[in-house]
């Protein structure tokens, strides 16, 4: 088991950001092992039980499975949530006086990394798991090209692996190989909950994650990093000038695997800016880098937002305030050839975002955070054209079909701007006075 706060050995950077205008996307095929996709993220937290529940009931995740004390877990409860292929782990532990620790479903579960971590970040993603071929192999290429190793290679029932190298911060990355794993059972040791779980039946229509984006205090090492060992490509980069306001701004880049299925974004604060950055204000409250948002994938965004909206003063998640009218008036001058004019209406009321790119368009939203904590958030998305057909016949959709909301990155920022005003302490006033 690996401690907190690796620091990953990488060569001198070779990773340079040239913007927006200038980068050419490639993909060379130059992944070091076969990567699927993602298979789930966990949280840690201090109440699975009903931090699950409330992210159940305002995403529209059925809690499907269960690891805990009713099944002979006396180490950690976990809860999964499914949405199609979106899969979210809830985890928190039980008194470690009273464990046994070879009931751990999680093997690499550790009480003293939990503590830590909480402490330091609160409710957040611990690892963000990826479906590999084999996780063993994955893993031991990885080491041997410079990832700060996390626990070794673990054999579970029906030849399931796990294993864990260092991402950024105290988030990991972690191997799966299912072996004879049915699909929709998740991992050995996990019981079905069909039935007892309250939100069974909610489903907003969210399909699978999108992208995982991490904020980091220095972009290039942690760039270089993650390509070193995993062999993925650089996808997307974005510069400050491409993306900043006149207050604030960030640079970022993304990498991804040969299918363009795993997308792991980068951000890293600016500085010399009339405000703080956002990503450093993050960095501050988050004691450190981590997962900053998770884009989840919807088949119809408008069904899932009116679903999450509803739920929003009830339990469920809030959204950063919608950008002003004119953003919806010039939004028919760039977007009436893709969206109909019910369909650009409907954007306006729910406050969806929307940004093309040279392939297809993308519609996107983000919530505000998810805990008391200034931090992490949620983005919800859906991608239009870039429909190709596989060797077989089968059609699919590009990954990062329509970007990652370049035309739109100013319209967030600002609103995180106003947000951050809300939570900075207003001057008491002088009672003194006349």
């Amino acid at each position: 088991m690996g401690t907190l706060n690796p620091q990953p050995q990488t060569s001198p950077s070779q990773f340079k950001l040239v913007g927006y205008s200038n980068f050419i996307r490639v993909n060379p095929l130059s992944d070091l092992f076969p990567v699927k996709r993602f298979h789930h993220v966990e949280f840690w937290c201090g109440d699975a039980t009903n931090i699950s529940r409330r992210f159940s009931w305002g995403l529209g995740m059925p809690i499907v499975a269960k690891s805990d004390l009713s099944t002979g877990n006396s180490v950690h409860a976990s809860y999964l949530l499914r949405s199609g292929e979106l899969r979210f782990l809830f985890t928190s532990p039980y008194s470690p006086s009273l464990s046994t620790p070879s009931s751990a479903t999680i093997p690499t579960f550790s009480f003293s990394l939990f503590t830590s971590f909480l402490t330091s970040h609160g409710l957040a993603v611990r690892a963000v798991a990826v479906e590999v071929q084999d996780a063993e192999a994955a893993f031991h290429i990885s080491v041997s090209n410079g990832a700060s190793p996390v626990s070794p290679p673990i054999r579970l029932d029906d030849g399931v692996v796990l294993s864990e190298v260092h991402l950024y911060g105290d988030v990991v990355l972690r191997y799966v190989s299912t072996g004879s794993v049915v699909d929709g059972n998740f991992l050995p040791g996990f019981e079905e909950m069909l039935g007892e779980s309250s939100f069974q039946e909610l489903d907003f229509g969210l399909r699978r994650l999108d992208h995982a984006v991490g904020n980091v205090p220095e972009l290039a090492p942690a760039i270089e990093y993650v390509k070193k060992f995993t062999g993925f490509h650089e996808f997307a980069e974005f510069t400050t000038e491409d993306v900043g306001t006149s207050e604030s701004g960030l640079n970022s880049a993304v990498v991804a695997n040969n299918d363009e299925t795993v997308l792991f974004p980068m951000n890293e604060p600016v500085y010399g800016t009339k405000r703080k950055s956002q990503i450093q204000t993050y960095l501050e409250h988050n004691e450190g880098a981590g997962v900053q948002h998770l884009a989840l994938m919807s088949e119809d965004i408008f069904w899932t937002l009116r679903e999450m909206r509803k739920r929003s003063g009830l339990g469920g998640f809030e959204f950063m305030p919608s950008p002003p009218p004119t953003y919806y008036r010039n939004l028919r001058n760039r977007a009436a050839d893709v969206l109909s004019e019910e369909q650009m209406k409907e954007c306006e009321e729910l406050g969806i975002l929307v940004d093309k790119d040279d392939q297809g368009t993308l519609l996107q939203i983000f919530t505000k955070p998810i805990g008391d904590r200034p931090t992490m958030f949620i983005e919800i998305i859906q991608r239009i054209g870039c429909m190709m057909k596989d060797e077989e016949g089968k059609v699919y959709q590009k990954g990062g079909c329509g970007g990652f909301g370049k035309g739109n990155f100013s319209e967030l920022f600002k609103s995180i701007e106003e947000y951050e005003k809300t939570l900075e302490r207003k001057p008491i006033a002088d009672t003194n006075a006349t």
